[in-house]
């Protein structure tokens, strides 16, 4: 991590526009499979999103301090979106036979999706030291599953310290945001995968974070 900026309330366009590069370039450069600066204006928000998050109900759903009911809702998010310009979305391609449900690699299930979430922390705090100090961002997934699936609840659901309060968000979805029609937007691949998904019916898994600068 480099030195901390002086904040700055005249940043101008140049600078930040050197910065959402550098932040693109950095997702990469962490692992992410593909990057781009995007619009806050152009985030796709969608109540039904979280309506799936019941409907089925999701094994996420409730058990969790950052996953529904527990997160902000898509109105809210909405409404804070448009104080915002500009973010950094960026996915992670999983292969078909870790991305399904299958006992066998779950190991390499949870490490992918610790990674994106590594991922979207890495970012954000660089665009937090860079003066961009109300940056925010959001994962896949449960985070409770993700960190906290061998152990017996969510230390956050109860008051406690969250067990890693530094890399623990929602995910895109849980807030509301349409991360197949977003990642297609992008121009990118995206498939739906269902529970009973088999590997070789599945071209790739994809895994998206989103930070949102300034």
């Amino acid at each position: 991590m480099g030195e901390a900026k002086k904040i700055r309330v005249d940043m101008h366009e140049g600078q930040l526009s050197t910065d959402l590069e550098r932040y693109r370039q950095l997702a990469l450069e962490l692992g992410a499979s593909k990057a781009s600066i995007v619009k806050a204006e152009q985030i796709p928000v969608d109540e039904r999103v979280q309506m799936k998050c019941q409907i089925p109900r999701c094994f996420g759903y409730g058990v969790g301090a950052q996953c529904p009911p527990n997160t902000m809702k898509a109105a809210e998010l909405r409404e804070l979106l448009a104080k915002y310009q500009w973010a950094v979305l960026f996915i992670k391609d999983i292969p078909a036979e870790v991305i399904v449900r299958d006992r066998a690699t779950i190991k390499e299930r949870v490490e992918a999706y610790q990674q994106l979430y590594s991922i979207v922390s890495e970012v954000e705090s660089a665009a937090f030291h860079d003066g961009h100090y109300l940056a925010f961002g959001f994962a896949a997934g449960s985070c409770r599953h993700t960190f906290c699936g061998q152990l017996a609840d969510c230390q956050a659901m109860k008051g406690d310290k969250c067990r890693f309060s530094l890399k623990s968000r929602p995910s895109m979805e849980a807030v509301g945001i349409d991360v197949y029609k977003m990642v297609a937007l992008a121009g990118w691949d995206i498939f739906p995968i269902g529970s009973g998904d088999k590997a070789p019916n599945v071209p790739k898994g994809t895994l998206a974070g989103l930070v949102i600068v300034q």
